[in-house]
Protein backbone atom coordinates (compact mmCIF):
# COMPACT_ATOMS: atom_id res chain seq x y z
CA UNK A 1 0.00 0.00 0.00
CA UNK A 2 1.60 3.25 -1.16
CA UNK A 3 1.66 6.52 0.73
CA UNK A 4 -0.93 7.82 -1.74
CA UNK A 5 -3.26 4.89 -0.99
CA UNK A 6 -2.86 5.43 2.75
CA UNK A 7 -3.54 9.15 2.44
CA UNK A 8 -6.60 8.53 0.29
CA UNK A 9 -7.95 5.91 2.67
CA UNK A 10 -7.48 8.29 5.60
CA UNK A 11 -9.34 11.01 3.71
CA UNK A 12 -12.15 8.59 2.90
CA UNK A 13 -12.34 7.47 6.53
CA UNK A 14 -12.59 11.09 7.68
CA UNK A 15 -15.31 11.72 5.10
CA UNK A 16 -17.41 8.79 6.32
CA UNK A 17 -16.91 9.62 9.98
CA UNK A 18 -18.13 13.15 9.32
CA UNK A 19 -21.18 11.73 7.56
CA UNK A 20 -21.93 9.54 10.60
CA UNK A 21 -21.87 12.59 12.86
CA UNK A 22 -24.10 14.51 10.46
CA UNK A 23 -26.79 11.88 10.00
CA UNK A 24 -26.80 10.85 13.66
CA UNK A 25 -27.42 14.50 14.53
CA UNK A 26 -30.15 14.88 11.90
CA UNK A 27 -31.89 11.74 13.19
CA UNK A 28 -31.81 13.16 16.73
CA UNK A 29 -33.07 16.59 15.68
CA UNK A 30 -35.83 15.36 13.36
CA UNK A 31 -39.28 15.03 14.98
CA UNK A 32 -40.89 13.22 12.05
CA UNK A 33 -40.21 9.53 12.72
CA UNK A 34 -40.29 8.66 9.02
CA UNK A 35 -37.53 11.13 8.22
CA UNK A 36 -35.58 10.24 11.36
CA UNK A 37 -35.67 6.57 10.37
CA UNK A 38 -34.32 7.49 6.95
CA UNK A 39 -31.44 9.40 8.53
CA UNK A 40 -30.65 6.45 10.80
CA UNK A 41 -30.59 4.17 7.76
CA UNK A 42 -28.06 6.40 6.01
CA UNK A 43 -25.99 6.71 9.21
CA UNK A 44 -25.83 2.90 9.40
CA UNK A 45 -24.56 2.76 5.83
CA UNK A 46 -21.93 5.39 6.60
CA UNK A 47 -20.73 3.32 9.57
CA UNK A 48 -20.20 0.37 7.25
CA UNK A 49 -18.28 2.61 4.85
CA UNK A 50 -16.06 3.91 7.65
CA UNK A 51 -15.29 0.35 8.74
CA UNK A 52 -14.34 -0.54 5.16
CA UNK A 53 -11.59 2.11 5.17
CA UNK A 54 -10.51 1.38 8.73
CA UNK A 55 -10.16 -2.32 7.86
CA UNK A 56 -8.15 -1.51 4.74
CA UNK A 57 -5.75 0.61 6.78
CA UNK A 58 -5.30 -2.11 9.42
CA UNK A 59 -4.70 -4.79 6.81
CA UNK A 60 -1.93 -2.68 5.26
CA UNK A 61 -0.30 -2.05 8.63
CA UNK A 62 -1.30 1.61 8.81
CA UNK A 63 -2.52 3.26 11.99
CA UNK A 64 -6.23 4.04 12.23
CA UNK A 65 -6.58 7.48 13.84
CA UNK A 66 -9.07 8.05 16.66
CA UNK A 67 -12.37 9.72 15.85
CA UNK A 68 -11.86 13.48 15.83
CA UNK A 69 -14.08 16.52 15.58
CA UNK A 70 -16.01 16.87 12.32
CA UNK A 71 -15.17 19.52 9.74
CA UNK A 72 -16.44 23.06 10.16
CA UNK A 73 -18.88 22.49 7.30
CA UNK A 74 -20.49 19.58 9.15
CA UNK A 75 -20.71 21.51 12.42
CA UNK A 76 -22.29 24.47 10.63
CA UNK A 77 -24.94 22.29 8.95
CA UNK A 78 -25.81 20.58 12.24
CA UNK A 79 -26.03 23.97 13.95
CA UNK A 80 -28.38 25.30 11.28
CA UNK A 81 -30.50 22.14 11.51
CA UNK A 82 -30.88 22.59 15.27
CA UNK A 83 -32.15 26.13 14.76
CA UNK A 84 -34.19 25.85 11.55
CA UNK A 85 -34.92 22.12 11.26
CA UNK A 86 -33.62 19.39 8.97
CA UNK A 87 -35.70 20.47 5.97
CA UNK A 88 -33.94 23.84 5.90
CA UNK A 89 -30.54 22.18 5.41
CA UNK A 90 -31.58 19.45 2.97
CA UNK A 91 -29.92 21.21 0.02
CA UNK A 92 -26.67 21.53 1.95
CA UNK A 93 -26.69 17.88 2.99
CA UNK A 94 -27.40 16.68 -0.55
CA UNK A 95 -24.67 18.92 -1.93
CA UNK A 96 -22.34 17.29 0.61
CA UNK A 97 -23.43 13.86 -0.65
CA UNK A 98 -22.70 15.04 -4.18
CA UNK A 99 -19.17 16.08 -3.20
CA UNK A 100 -18.63 12.67 -1.60
CA UNK A 101 -19.84 10.78 -4.64
CA UNK A 102 -17.75 12.93 -6.97
CA UNK A 103 -14.68 12.15 -4.88
CA UNK A 104 -15.38 8.43 -5.01
CA UNK A 105 -15.96 8.49 -8.76
CA UNK A 106 -12.37 9.65 -9.21
CA UNK A 107 -11.16 6.52 -7.38
CA UNK A 108 -10.98 3.00 -8.74
CA UNK A 109 -10.92 0.25 -6.14
CA UNK A 110 -13.04 -2.70 -4.95
CA UNK A 111 -13.89 -0.76 -1.78
CA UNK A 112 -15.41 2.08 -3.77
CA UNK A 113 -17.42 -0.35 -5.86
CA UNK A 114 -18.89 -1.89 -2.70
CA UNK A 115 -19.95 1.54 -1.43
CA UNK A 116 -21.65 2.58 -4.71
CA UNK A 117 -24.85 0.63 -4.01
CA UNK A 118 -25.35 2.39 -0.69
CA UNK A 119 -24.79 5.76 -2.36
CA UNK A 120 -27.53 4.96 -4.88
CA UNK A 121 -29.79 4.09 -1.97
CA UNK A 122 -29.01 7.45 -0.33
CA UNK A 123 -30.02 9.28 -3.49
CA UNK A 124 -33.32 7.40 -3.61
CA UNK A 125 -34.02 8.05 0.07
CA UNK A 126 -33.52 11.78 -0.42
CA UNK A 127 -35.74 11.73 -3.51
CA UNK A 128 -38.51 10.15 -1.48
CA UNK A 129 -38.02 12.56 1.41
CA UNK A 130 -38.41 15.49 -0.97
CA UNK A 131 -41.45 14.11 -2.74
CA UNK A 132 -43.03 12.72 0.46
CA UNK A 133 -44.57 9.82 -1.47
CA UNK A 134 -44.68 6.09 -0.60
CA UNK A 135 -41.43 4.43 -1.68
CA UNK A 136 -41.36 2.11 -4.68
CA UNK A 137 -39.10 -0.88 -5.09
CA UNK A 138 -36.84 -1.22 -8.08
CA UNK A 139 -38.99 -4.10 -9.35
CA UNK A 140 -41.90 -1.70 -9.79
CA UNK A 141 -44.04 -3.06 -6.95
CA UNK A 142 -45.61 -0.31 -4.86
CA UNK A 143 -44.45 -0.68 -1.25
CA UNK A 144 -46.52 1.85 0.67
CA UNK A 145 -45.70 0.34 4.04
CA UNK A 146 -42.04 -0.48 3.50
CA UNK A 147 -39.43 1.38 5.55
CA UNK A 148 -38.22 4.40 3.64
CA UNK A 149 -35.30 3.70 1.37
CA UNK A 150 -34.56 0.15 2.58
CA UNK A 151 -33.38 -1.91 -0.34
CA UNK A 152 -34.28 0.79 -2.86
CA UNK A 153 -31.86 1.67 -5.63
CA UNK A 154 -32.51 3.94 -8.60
CA UNK A 155 -32.20 2.21 -11.93
CA UNK A 156 -30.00 4.79 -13.58
CA UNK A 157 -26.62 4.98 -11.88
CA UNK A 158 -25.08 7.32 -14.43
CA UNK A 159 -26.98 10.40 -13.35
CA UNK A 160 -26.39 10.16 -9.64
CA UNK A 161 -23.87 12.90 -9.15
CA UNK A 162 -25.76 15.21 -11.48
CA UNK A 163 -28.90 14.80 -9.39
CA UNK A 164 -27.08 15.38 -6.09
CA UNK A 165 -25.50 18.62 -7.31
CA UNK A 166 -28.62 19.83 -9.07
CA UNK A 167 -30.52 19.53 -5.82
CA UNK A 168 -27.90 21.37 -3.83
CA UNK A 169 -27.98 24.47 -6.02
CA UNK A 170 -31.18 25.94 -4.63
CA UNK A 171 -32.72 26.76 -1.28
CA UNK A 172 -33.58 29.43 1.20
CA UNK A 173 -30.15 29.49 2.83
CA UNK A 174 -28.50 30.18 -0.51
CA UNK A 175 -30.79 33.18 -1.12
CA UNK A 176 -30.14 34.53 2.38
CA UNK A 177 -26.36 34.25 2.13
CA UNK A 178 -26.15 35.96 -1.24
CA UNK A 179 -28.67 38.60 -0.19
CA UNK A 180 -26.51 39.48 2.79
CA UNK A 181 -23.45 39.50 0.54
CA UNK A 182 -25.11 41.90 -1.91
CA UNK A 183 -26.12 44.30 0.84
CA UNK A 184 -22.75 44.19 2.57
CA UNK A 185 -20.56 44.71 -0.50
CA UNK A 186 -22.76 47.35 -2.16
CA UNK A 187 -23.31 49.47 0.95
CA UNK A 188 -19.71 49.12 2.11
CA UNK A 189 -18.66 50.45 -1.29
CA UNK A 190 -21.14 53.31 -1.01
CA UNK A 191 -20.07 54.26 2.52
CA UNK A 192 -16.37 54.11 1.61
CA UNK A 193 -16.98 56.20 -1.50
CA UNK A 194 -18.73 58.93 0.44
CA UNK A 195 -16.11 58.69 3.22
CA UNK A 196 -13.39 59.24 0.64
CA UNK A 197 -15.14 62.34 -0.67
CA UNK A 198 -16.18 63.94 2.61
CA UNK A 199 -14.45 62.41 5.63
CA UNK A 200 -14.85 65.65 7.62
CA UNK A 201 -18.66 65.49 7.46
CA UNK A 202 -19.65 62.11 8.98
CA UNK A 203 -23.38 62.91 8.89
CA UNK A 204 -23.18 62.77 5.08
CA UNK A 205 -21.65 59.29 5.33
CA UNK A 206 -24.39 58.18 7.71
CA UNK A 207 -27.12 59.63 5.49
CA UNK A 208 -25.67 57.95 2.40
CA UNK A 209 -25.36 54.61 4.20
CA UNK A 210 -28.95 54.65 5.46
CA UNK A 211 -30.23 55.76 2.06
CA UNK A 212 -28.25 52.99 0.36
CA UNK A 213 -29.57 50.43 2.82
CA UNK A 214 -33.21 51.38 2.29
CA UNK A 215 -32.95 51.86 -1.46
CA UNK A 216 -31.17 48.55 -2.00
CA UNK A 217 -33.42 46.60 0.37
CA UNK A 218 -36.63 47.91 -1.20
CA UNK A 219 -35.24 47.32 -4.68
CA UNK A 220 -34.32 43.73 -3.80
CA UNK A 221 -37.71 43.13 -2.22
CA UNK A 222 -39.61 44.56 -5.19
CA UNK A 223 -37.56 42.55 -7.67
CA UNK A 224 -38.00 39.33 -5.71
CA UNK A 225 -41.75 39.90 -5.35
CA UNK A 226 -42.25 40.49 -9.09
CA UNK A 227 -40.07 37.52 -9.98
CA UNK A 228 -41.77 35.13 -7.56
CA UNK A 229 -45.27 36.34 -8.38
CA UNK A 230 -44.68 35.95 -12.11
CA UNK A 231 -43.31 32.46 -11.57
CA UNK A 232 -46.24 31.53 -9.34
CA UNK A 233 -48.78 32.81 -11.90
CA UNK A 234 -47.06 30.78 -14.61
CA UNK A 235 -47.16 27.62 -12.48
CA UNK A 236 -50.80 28.20 -11.52
CA UNK A 237 -51.73 28.55 -15.19
CA UNK A 238 -49.91 25.31 -16.02
CA UNK A 239 -51.75 23.53 -13.20
CA UNK A 240 -55.10 24.94 -14.39
CA UNK A 241 -54.42 23.69 -17.92
CA UNK A 242 -53.49 20.27 -16.56
CA UNK A 243 -56.75 20.18 -14.56
CA UNK A 244 -58.74 21.09 -17.66
CA UNK A 245 -57.05 18.38 -19.70
CA UNK A 246 -57.74 15.83 -16.96
CA UNK A 247 -61.43 16.73 -16.91
CA UNK A 248 -61.75 16.81 -20.71
CA UNK A 249 -59.87 13.60 -21.58
CA UNK A 250 -59.14 11.44 -18.53
CA UNK A 251 -58.43 8.30 -20.56
CA UNK A 252 -55.72 10.02 -22.58
CA UNK A 253 -54.16 11.49 -19.44
CA UNK A 254 -54.16 8.07 -17.77
CA UNK A 255 -52.42 6.59 -20.80
CA UNK A 256 -49.91 9.44 -20.71
CA UNK A 257 -49.13 8.76 -17.04
CA UNK A 258 -48.67 5.06 -17.81
CA UNK A 259 -46.21 6.03 -20.55
CA UNK A 260 -44.28 8.12 -18.04
CA UNK A 261 -44.01 5.16 -15.67
CA UNK A 262 -42.84 2.93 -18.51
CA UNK A 263 -40.06 5.42 -19.21
CA UNK A 264 -38.99 4.99 -15.57
CA UNK A 265 -38.43 1.26 -16.06
CA UNK A 266 -41.83 -0.25 -15.21
CA UNK A 267 -43.27 -2.92 -17.47
CA UNK A 268 -46.31 -2.04 -19.58
CA UNK A 269 -48.69 -3.98 -17.30
CA UNK A 270 -47.21 -2.48 -14.13
CA UNK A 271 -47.39 1.03 -15.57
CA UNK A 272 -51.03 0.64 -16.59
CA UNK A 273 -51.93 -0.84 -13.18
CA UNK A 274 -50.29 1.96 -11.21
CA UNK A 275 -51.74 4.69 -13.45
CA UNK A 276 -55.24 3.19 -13.23
CA UNK A 277 -55.05 2.93 -9.45
CA UNK A 278 -53.96 6.57 -9.17
CA UNK A 279 -56.75 7.77 -11.50
CA UNK A 280 -59.41 6.29 -9.24
CA UNK A 281 -58.92 9.46 -7.17
CA UNK A 282 -59.13 12.56 -9.44
CA UNK A 283 -57.26 14.80 -6.99
CA UNK A 284 -54.47 12.26 -6.56
CA UNK A 285 -54.32 11.90 -10.35
CA UNK A 286 -54.03 15.66 -10.80
CA UNK A 287 -51.29 15.97 -8.19
CA UNK A 288 -49.35 13.08 -9.72
CA UNK A 289 -49.61 14.58 -13.22
CA UNK A 290 -48.42 17.93 -11.90
CA UNK A 291 -45.42 16.32 -10.27
CA UNK A 292 -44.55 13.91 -13.07
CA UNK A 293 -45.37 15.98 -16.17
CA UNK A 294 -44.68 19.52 -15.00
CA UNK A 295 -42.04 18.76 -12.38
CA UNK A 296 -43.86 20.96 -9.84
CA UNK A 297 -44.85 20.54 -6.23
CA UNK A 298 -48.36 22.05 -5.98
CA UNK A 299 -47.88 22.61 -2.25
CA UNK A 300 -44.64 24.56 -2.67
CA UNK A 301 -45.11 27.19 -5.37
CA UNK A 302 -43.46 29.82 -3.21
CA UNK A 303 -44.77 32.90 -1.46
CA UNK A 304 -44.05 36.23 -3.23
CA UNK A 305 -44.52 38.23 -0.03
CA UNK A 306 -42.35 35.82 1.93
CA UNK A 307 -39.62 36.01 -0.71
CA UNK A 308 -39.79 39.79 -0.80
CA UNK A 309 -39.64 40.11 2.99
CA UNK A 310 -36.75 37.65 3.19
CA UNK A 311 -34.80 39.53 0.50
CA UNK A 312 -35.43 42.83 2.28
CA UNK A 313 -34.13 41.51 5.59
CA UNK A 314 -31.12 39.75 4.06
CA UNK A 315 -29.98 42.80 2.10
CA UNK A 316 -30.68 45.19 4.98
CA UNK A 317 -28.78 42.96 7.41
CA UNK A 318 -25.68 43.02 5.26
CA UNK A 319 -26.00 46.72 4.39
CA UNK A 320 -26.30 47.71 8.06
CA UNK A 321 -22.84 46.43 9.00
CA UNK A 322 -20.77 49.33 7.58
CA UNK A 323 -23.35 51.90 8.73
CA UNK A 324 -23.77 50.99 12.40
CA UNK A 325 -20.34 52.31 13.48
CA UNK A 326 -21.33 55.79 12.23
CA UNK A 327 -24.36 55.66 14.53
CA UNK A 328 -22.10 55.05 17.53
CA UNK A 329 -18.98 57.08 16.76
CA UNK A 330 -17.52 59.74 14.48
CA UNK A 331 -14.35 60.52 12.60
CA UNK A 332 -11.51 58.06 12.32
CA UNK A 333 -12.95 55.77 15.00
CA UNK A 334 -16.16 55.25 13.03
CA UNK A 335 -14.23 54.79 9.79
CA UNK A 336 -11.90 52.15 11.28
CA UNK A 337 -14.76 50.37 13.05
CA UNK A 338 -16.79 50.28 9.83
CA UNK A 339 -13.90 48.66 7.98
CA UNK A 340 -13.21 46.16 10.77
CA UNK A 341 -16.85 45.15 11.14
CA UNK A 342 -17.20 44.79 7.38
CA UNK A 343 -14.12 42.57 7.12
CA UNK A 344 -15.47 40.26 9.83
CA UNK A 345 -18.89 40.17 8.16
CA UNK A 346 -17.35 39.44 4.75
CA UNK A 347 -15.40 36.54 6.25
CA UNK A 348 -18.60 35.16 7.81
CA UNK A 349 -20.42 35.46 4.47
CA UNK A 350 -17.54 33.62 2.80
CA UNK A 351 -17.89 30.89 5.41
CA UNK A 352 -21.57 30.64 4.56
CA UNK A 353 -20.76 30.42 0.86
CA UNK A 354 -18.44 27.49 1.58
CA UNK A 355 -21.42 25.56 2.96
CA UNK A 356 -23.05 25.76 -0.44
CA UNK A 357 -20.08 25.42 -2.77
CA UNK A 358 -18.08 22.87 -0.79
CA UNK A 359 -14.88 24.89 -1.17
CA UNK A 360 -12.60 25.28 1.84
CA UNK A 361 -13.83 27.63 4.55
CA UNK A 362 -10.61 29.67 4.67
CA UNK A 363 -10.46 29.98 0.89
CA UNK A 364 -14.07 31.16 0.64
CA UNK A 365 -13.69 33.60 3.54
CA UNK A 366 -10.49 35.14 2.15
CA UNK A 367 -11.98 35.36 -1.34
CA UNK A 368 -15.05 37.18 -0.04
CA UNK A 369 -12.90 39.63 1.95
CA UNK A 370 -10.72 40.33 -1.08
CA UNK A 371 -13.76 40.98 -3.30
CA UNK A 372 -15.36 43.33 -0.76
CA UNK A 373 -12.08 45.11 -0.05
CA UNK A 374 -11.42 45.62 -3.77
CA UNK A 375 -14.85 47.15 -4.32
CA UNK A 376 -14.52 49.41 -1.27
CA UNK A 377 -11.02 50.51 -2.25
CA UNK A 378 -12.08 51.48 -5.77
CA UNK A 379 -15.05 53.51 -4.58
CA UNK A 380 -13.01 55.13 -1.81
CA UNK A 381 -10.42 56.18 -4.40
CA UNK A 382 -13.09 57.57 -6.73
CA UNK A 383 -14.66 59.43 -3.82
CA UNK A 384 -11.33 60.89 -2.79
CA UNK A 385 -10.62 62.08 -6.34
CA UNK A 386 -14.07 63.64 -6.68
CA UNK A 387 -13.83 65.19 -3.22
CA UNK A 388 -10.46 66.78 -3.94
CA UNK A 389 -11.57 67.98 -7.37
CA UNK A 390 -14.68 69.60 -5.94
CA UNK A 391 -12.93 71.32 -3.05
Amino acid sequence: MTETDISRSLDNLKLERDAIVLYDALATIEKDERRARAFRTIAGNERRHAEVWATKLRERGAEVPPVGAPRMRIRAIVGLARVFGTRAVSDLVQALEGDEEELYQAQDSPEVDSIAADEREHAEIWRQLEEEVPPTRASGEVAATAPLGIGVHPSDGDGRSERWHRTGQSGTLRAVIFGVSDGLVSNLSLVMGVAGATSVQPHFILLAGIAGLLAGAFSMAAGEYVSMQSQRELYERQIALERAELEAMPAEEEAELATLYRSKGFSADEARTIAHRIFQDPEAALETLIREELGLDPDELGSPWGAAFGSFLAFAGGAAVPVIPYLLATGGVAFAASIAASVVALALVGTGVSLITGRGTIFSAVRQVVIGAAAATVTFGVGRVIGVAGS
